[in-house]
């Protein structure tokens, strides 16, 4: 798209460059009230200095300070001959393009020689060397193209403002978009590793502490063990896949149909849950992920913590929002065992995060009756 919107411009700079030259060439050959010609000088070199001031603007985008130089030099030289009748439009629409294109340090040094020399060379031309006005006169000629060029430099280093500050905005958002993707990736990390860790390590500490007066049991631990390690790899490989450019090993993202799966894992490690899950067909993926990775963290809560007990994880959903709650009985009671403590850290946080993002809100703390709960509400408005 952008090669065809370039060419198109350089067709309209053709296209006045062009009338410009038959414009001067037409000056050349102008003539007075009384048939005199205006311009007394040889035909060849009206027709050259009027190439010279109309052609380099088809090259202008190119090389609009070297344009500049040229137009100038020609438009001057034109002026003391007596052949301008117009306001120098080729030297604005060459400055329009040092203003736009040039970085500052380069076109304001440019338009300060360039408004001198052109307004001098109108003046000497109008008042001293073909006197064809009074010096007022000459002076309000300088003065109108003056007003050419200058505005014209002045609106092109206004549109290369404003489109700096559009491709700094665009990095700015791009830079925010990358810093939310490396967020969403270390979040989906952590609930990854946190979750099958906790698995392995539960069943680590099983495996040892059986392996001689059970081996059965060892070998079962261990089973498990392999399992999870084989299954955090392949959600790791799916995670880390959108960093590559091809070739990656890309999978559907979790949904409420995996609920099955982290309640039978947590069941491998000692929680025994009850999974309840209604009205909730038709949310949009995200939330689905968003809610399959909340009840992923709770559930390793309750496996780190408080293993073995029973969990009851309900997830429900109305026209309003969306009801996540998990709650753990605690581990079995013991004597002088302490109450057990809030479990903050960066699951408890990945969870309120993730909450955040959809406009939600959350509770977590011990229950009265014994055991933790977290408790989930997330709005349905955006989900079909």
């Amino acid at each position: 798209m952008k090669p065809k919107r370039q060419g198109h411009l350089y067709a309209l700079d053709l296209g006045a460059a062009l009338a410009l030259t038959a414009v001067y060439i037409g000056f050349a050959r102008l003539t007075a009230g009384d048939g005199q010609p205006v311009y007394t000088g040889p035909f060849w070199l009206g027709c050259l200095i009027a190439s010279a001031v109309g052609l380099p603007i088809a090259v202008r985008r190119r090389w609009p300070l070297a344009v500049l130089v040229a137009v100038l030099a020609a438009l001057a030289t034109a002026s003391l001959l007596d052949i301008p009748r117009e306001p120098y439009a080729a030297a604005g629409l060459a400055a329009y393009l040092v203003g736009a294109a040039e970085p500052a340090r380069r076109s304001v040094p440019a338009l300060a020689v360039t408004l001198p020399v052109a307004c001098g060379a109108v003046y000497l031309g109008e008042a001293v060397i073909t006197p064809a006005e009074d010096w007022p006169s000459a002076v309000g000629v300088a003065g109108l193209v003056l007003l050419v060029i200058g505005g014209a430099w002045g609106v092109g280093f206004t549109v290369r403002g404003r489109r700096a500050e559009t491709a700094r905005e665009q990095r700015r958002r791009s830079e925010r978009a990358l810093d939310e993707e490396r967020l969403r990736i270390a979040r989906e990390l952590h609930d990854i590793v946190s979750h099958h860790l906790s698995l392995i390590a539960v069943k680590a500490g099983v495996a040892g502490h059986v392996a001689e007066a059970d081996p059965r049991e060892a070998r079962a631990a261990l089973k498990v063990i392999e399992e999870t390690s084989r299954s955090a790899l392949a959600e790791m490989r799916r995670t880390l896949g959108v960093l590559r450019t091809e070739g990656a090993p890309l999978g559907p993202a979790p949904g409420l149909d995996r609920l099955d799966s982290l309640a039978a894992e947590a069941n491998q490690a000692g929680v025994d849950v009850d999974l309840t899950v209604h009205a909730t067909k038709g949310l949009a993926e995200g939330t689905q992920l968003t809610i399959y990775r909340i009840v992923q963290e709770a559930l390793t809560n309750a496996v780190r913590h408080a293993a073995p007990t029973r969990c009851r994880v309900t997830v429900e959903a109305n026209e309003r929002e969306i009801r996540i709650d998990i709650a753990d009985e605690g581990p079995p009671s013991a004597p002088g065992q302490p109450v057990r403590e809030l479990p903050g850290g960066h699951g408890l946080l990945g969870i309120r995060e993730r909450a955040m993002m959809y406009g939600g809100s959350v509770e977590a703390g011990p229950r009265p009756e014994g055991g933790f709960a977290v408790s989930v509400r997330l709005p349905t408005e955006g989900n079909p």
